[in-house]
């Protein structure tokens, strides 16, 4: 059997799904392949689901920033209320704790220029507005294991405060929303689809499905999250990337908030520990890693091997690494939490690009980082894919795309395949 579209998308985490809606919104008929069972299945479901606004770039910023406005109206967004309920934007506001690796002049300056309200905290000003926290400064981070992990601090910490910032409640039923709101506008989703060969004939890509069937589209965007470099492979369009991504393992942990933030508080990045948190429902703490140069990296070399169980070494690292900063957090005997895997780009820049095959598109590279930004993702995909499918060349003068709440202009080009490597990022999943 052989099923024809105009685009087809594989991936039907957040990014595929906002990318098909988009497409959807100007009159192209998409369809969306994932091998899951249904949308956000993925790395989607794993995400800490955290809304902020620093980045490493203007582009990072600016789109972030638009994001915020569009997950504050969800239903807006979507043009449609999903029957199944929405996910929930958490204005909680973030802060993001001092450290050498993400300077704080120019953060300031990039959230200056985008208008991003801001504060800046000293020492007394954090352990008032945050009861029980430790405003002790120990960067670097240090394995748990470790003498020096317990040192006395070096000095203490102010922090920068967003207060338009939080989180996504629910970010499965996020990308659940997206996809409702594609097929309300014509898209169509093929679960439990996996992708087994991918070629190219005359003006039109044919994807093969479980051996079995065949779906022909003349523009094929790869969206596969973790599986996004054998997605490339198969097209052979892997040549031309000077930024290279690979899936990497990731755990989030869940236990109790202490008691003085059992009812409020803000998400809170701490890279001077190597971890952050956010509130979760029922009074509790999501826990997560920001990559510390101390601790071993899990990439991975096939996403469908991983177990996604917690494991007890990492919960008991980044639990310790949380108590550390709220001495009055209980860590558990038992593991709770999931793992997922993350595309990593190697600047942790994601790229939303043409590649060198004709009507072959990517957006890639994006897991740990660019959940925020999905609202906005489907819209920078659909200015490229129609400027190029138009004749445009998107690597010689690189896609402007106008932000549509703030008015921000973003270089497309920032998110190219063969851009430099970002070397102002932070080499953490901060971007």
């Amino acid at each position: 059997m052989t099923a024809t579209a105009d685009v087809l998308v594989i991936g039907a985490g957040i990014v595929g799904c906002s990318t098909a809606l988009e497409l959807s919104r100007r009159g192209l008929d998409v369809l969306v392949l994932d091998k899951a069972g249904a949308p956000g299945m993925g790395s989607t479901s794993a995400s800490s689901a955290i809304i902020r606004f620093n980045y490493s770039t203007w582009a990072g910023v600016a789109i972030a920033w638009e994001s915020k406005f569009r997950w504050e109206r969800w239903e807006e967004h979507l043009g449609h209320r999903d029957p199944n309920g929405l996910a929930r934007f958490h204005r909680t506001g973030k802060l993001l704790l001092d450290v050498p690796l993400i300077p704080r002049q120019r953060m300031a300056a990039l959230f200056d220029q985008a208008g991003i309200p801001y504060e800046v905290w000293d020492a007394d000003t954090l352990a008032a507005r945050v009861p029980g926290i430790d405003t002790g400064a120990y960067y670097p981070p240090k394995p748990v294991g470790s003498d020096a992990f317990f040192d006395e601090p070096r000095g203490r910490l102010g922090a920068v405060f967003t207060p338009d910032g939080g989180f996504v409640d629910d970010p499965r039923l996020a990308a659940a929303n997206l996809a409702a709101a594609a097929v309300r506008r014509g898209a169509r989703f093929a679960f439990r689809r996996r992708v087994t060969s991918i070629d190219r004939t005359g003006d039109v890509w044919r994807t093969g499905l479980d051996g079995r069937d065949t779906v022909e589209a003349p523009v094929l965007v790869n969206a596969a999250g973790p599986w996004s470099s054998r997605v490339n492979e198969l097209a052979g369009a892997a040549h031309d990337f000077t930024v290279d991504v690979r899936p990497m393992r990731q755990e989030v942990h869940h236990t109790a908030a202490p008691p003085a933030l059992r009812h409020r508080f803000p998400v809170i990045a701490d890279l001077d520990l190597g971890v952050y948190f956010r509130p979760d429902t029922g009074g509790n703490l999501l826990v997560g890693g920001t990559e510390p140069e101390c601790d071993p990296l899990q990439w991975i070399d096939d996403p469908d091997t991983v177990d996604l169980n917690a494991t007890v070494p990492l919960f008991e690292a980044q639990l310790t690494r949380a108590a550390r900063r709220l001495p009055d957090l209980t860590v558990p005997n038992r593991p709770r939490g999931i793992a997922g895997v993350y595309d990593v780009a190697r600047d942790w820049t994601p790229i939303y690009d043409r590649t060198a095959r004709p009507g072959f598109y990517v957006a890639i590279g994006t897991s740990g980082n660019q959940f925020k930004n999905a609202p906005v993702i489907g819209s920078l995909l659909d200015a490229i894919i129609d400027a190029v499918e138009n004749g445009h060349d998107h690597d010689a003068e690189p896609v402007r795309y106008t932000c549509a709440h703030t008015g921000h202009e973003v270089d497309l080009g920032a998110f190219s395949r063969r851009r430099p490597v970002n070397t102002a990022s932070s080499g953490t999943v901060m971007g």
